[in-house]
């Protein structure tokens, strides 16, 4: 298997009661293609709903990854998968391939909604950066 090592950058966003930075992980990891990685993002209001996303161009567009604490959009690998207990998601990317490189935001959203989750970032301002994962 070739060696090969990736960035992913992770940020958090919160709004209101639904976040309270709480975040401590390192700036980077490295990770090889095929391992399993685990990124975490504490804080949230253990009634909140959490979602990750995943953004591979500075700019682009970001993709969600998952909503609702652990459902995964159809379309989105089954490598990727979350999980939220208390007040602390888990985003696990199970063999990490070259095209897992991106930046992942977490943030809380309201579950209220029948439809799709309505997705609670405030201002936008990026609390604390999480774990890059080279």
């Amino acid at each position: 298997m070739a060696w090969a090592t990736l960035l992913l950058a992770v940020l958090a966003h919160s709004s209101g009661s639904l976040v309270q930075a709480a975040l401590t992980q390192p700036l980077s990891v490295s990770v090889n293609v095929g391992q399993t990685v685990r990124i975490t993002c504490s804080g949230f209001n253990v009634n909140s709903s959490v979602a990750w996303y995943q953004q591979k161009a500075p700019g682009g567009p970001p993709v969600t990854v998952s909503y609702w604490n652990d459902k995964r959009p159809s379309g989105m690998p089954s490598r990727f998968s979350a999980s939220k207990s208390g007040t602390t998601s888990t985003l696990t990317v199970t063999g990490v391939q070259v095209e897992d490189e991106a930046v992942y935001y977490c943030g809380g959203h309201s579950s209220s909604s029948s439809n799709a989750p309505t997705v609670t970032q405030g201002n936008g301002e990026v609390i604390q950066k999480l774990p890059t994962i080279a």
